[in-house]
């Protein structure tokens, strides 16, 4: 089967868009992807995005996005996958190549969040939730990842504080990200006295939803020779899945899907941990990156706190994550954000991120995760 390479990127800025649409949005990214892959026209487009039809009132989002930016005549769809859209069109892109059907493939993630503004649009992403069991009762996102955070702290016992380590870090690398909202440092003082948004997960805790849109061009072996940059060969990408409702796991804090992708992503690229340069876990809520830490096996069950404190995971140390600031520091474009993770992940590879440059930086595992891991999708770049 044929070789997966990432040709072209193009990113917005994540932030408040009032003014732009999801077409406007999306044909920045794609524009400067196609140039920056050398004006490659695709043979198919896959959009990742979440609340389209219900924020902005648009279904057949592909087909608006290709006819936006003279793309009409390639085949295009709309890839949903929760939170994790975007990573899910990104893993059709490269099984559409893989496959050998299509020689480049166009995959862009695009969210529109503030389309709805105040308790609608909080129902509107509750609804990747079990919506019969869940959503309908009132459970939101940010009550989920609360439930989880004070079940760990009762069964093993993790101080309170110790949750604070993956949003300082990604605050403080946002900081070099120029596509970051938040490009601020966040004190451990800061963090401690945050207000509470769902007991015990505190504002810093949560990503913050947002607009953005990115763009990512994937081509096979015979395209990739004719790049005039060395191109980003993906060596992986996995999915898995879990029950969707809470309720209905053996173990909620087992992160099964994130343990499952990841160990098939490994698999497929003949790697481990000692292979990866660097990690992007979804920090969507910092509880959620502590358990894929653990779930994906860079720790044991309980420990992933500890490890954590005790392991250096800035961009010069022993484990770097968070590179560019994740989700809760560069923003959360819900759909789009899968596909902002390998657009910075890329970035890494080839050396373009300057203060923020991970040294030495060869391979790269990005997962997403759809909920609290329902869907859990995790890719592995090269530059080897």
């Amino acid at each position: 089967m044929a070789e997966v390479f990432v040709a072209g990127i193009g990113t917005v800025p994540v932030g408040e868009h009032w003014e732009k649409s999801l077409a406007n949005l999306s044909a920045k990214a794609i524009l400067a992807a196609l140039r920056d892959a050398g004006d490659i026209r695709p043979d198919a487009l896959y959009v990742g995005n979440l609340l389209a039809s219900a924020a902005s009132e648009q279904t057949n989002l592909a087909a608006l996005v290709a006819d936006n930016v003279a793309l009409t005549g390639v085949e295009a769809y709309t890839v949903e996958a929760g939170e994790a859209s975007g990573a899910a069109a990104f893993r059709q892109g490269y099984l559409a190549i893989k496959s050998g059907y299509v020689s480049a493939t166009l995959v862009v993630g695009v969210e529109k969040y503030t389309d709805v503004v105040g308790p609608d649009a909080e129902e509107m992403v509750a609804r990747t939730a079990d919506y019969d069991f869940e959503a309908l009762n009132g459970q939101t996102p940010a009550g989920q990842a609360a439930l989880l955070m004070r079940r760990y702290v009762h069964e093993y016992g993790a101080p309170r504080e110790a949750f604070g380590i993956l949003p300082r870090l990604a605050h403080s690398n946002a900081v070099g990200n120029p596509d970051a909202m938040y490009r601020r440092p966040l004190a451990e003082e800061t963090y401690a006295s945050a207000p509470v948004i769902a007991d015990p997960l505190n504002l810093y805790d949560a990503a913050p939803y947002a607009d953005g849109a990115t763009a990512v061009l994937l081509v096979g072996d015979d395209e990739a020779k004719k790049l005039a940059h060395k191109p980003v060969r993906v060596a992986a990408s996995s999915a898995a899945v879990d029950a969707l409702a809470l309720h209905d796991r053996p173990d909620p804090l087992a992160f099964s899907a994130a343990r499952l992708s990841a160990r098939q992503a490994f698999l497929s690229a003949g790697m481990d941990w000692e292979d990866i340069d660097l990690f992007e876990p979804w920090d969507a809520f910092s509880v959620y990156a502590l358990l894929s830490v653990e779930a994906c096996g860079l720790a044991p069950r309980g420990q992933g706190w500890r490890w954590l404190e005790e392991t250096d995971i800035s961009n010069e140390g022993q484990f770097p994550m968070l590179t560019m600031g994740g989700n809760k520091a560069r923003g959360f474009p819900l759909g789009a954000a899968g596909v902002y993770q390998v657009a910075e992940a890329v970035e890494q590879l080839r050396g373009n991120v300057g203060v923020n440059q991970v040294p030495g930086a060869k391979t790269a595992l990005v997962q997403a995760l759809g909920g609290p891991a329902a869907t859990a999708i995790t890719h592995i770049l090269s530059i080897n």
